[in-house]
């Protein structure tokens, strides 16, 4: 996963993630709007609209998560605090496309997965209290590297490389993800940041035109 300049989440939680984390707001506000159109996948554009942010935010995850979840901008500069698009209910939230990275990475997280990105922008150890999933399955990816968590660029030896759209998983100890493979690929899942705090499986998804294939 990379915020800033790649995906969420790698680099991604980069400098984006880190004016992000600023908090954790909407928590049990009003119910979603069943009307927004999910299924509207968008390029990335600095223009949006709230409704084509709020479109794109939402293809990030599945429609039964959401549609339910609270939608949130990105902050305008750091030190902002993320605006609500769109209050949830189902404690998951979700992000549209960063406007200034290369791809489509918009987002939707739950409770530990927030906590983790508290912990990122921080520069702290997460302690996340049980397994937690991210989405981004929008189609596109995002660039990051997948050793650097605080990587915003490519390097020789930070394996700066496309993440296409996939499935994040963070748990309590990271250090029950020894022995997995690092490549993304490998063509299976992968641990992005192995060896750092900030170490989660990656999983990347099949597009749904191969499925069943």
């Amino acid at each position: 996963m990379h915020t800033k300049g790649t995906t969420f989440i790698s680099g991604a939680v980069l400098a984006a993630v880190t004016m992000f984390a600023v908090s954790l707001v909407a928590r049990g506000q009003q119910p979603a709007n069943p009307a927004q159109p999910h299924q509207m996948a968008m390029a990335a554009s600095p223009v949006m609209t709230k409704a084509q942010k709020i479109a794109n935010a939402t293809t990030a995850a599945p429609a039964s998560i959401s549609d339910k979840a609270t939608v949130l901008d990105w902050p305008a500069k750091e030190g902002d605090k993320p605006m609500v698009l769109r209050p949830g209910t189902n404690n998951w939230s979700c992000l549209p496309d960063m406007p200034d990275t290369k791809g489509n990475d918009p987002m939707c997280l739950d409770e530990p997965w927030m906590k983790w990105v508290e912990a990122y922008t921080a520069r702290t150890t997460p302690a996340v209290g049980r397994v937690g999933i991210g989405y981004m399955i929008a189609p596109g990816g995002g660039w990051a590297s997948n050793t650097d968590p605080y990587a915003m660029a490519e390097k020789s030896d930070n394996h700066w490389g496309l993440h296409k759209p996939h499935v994040m998983v963070v748990v309590p100890d990271v250090k029950s993800l020894a022995g997995m493979s690092t490549d993304p690929n490998n063509g299976g899942p992968y641990v992005m940041f192995a060896g750092t705090p900030y170490a989660h499986i990656m999983a990347p998804i099949m597009p749904a035109a191969m499925a069943g294939k």
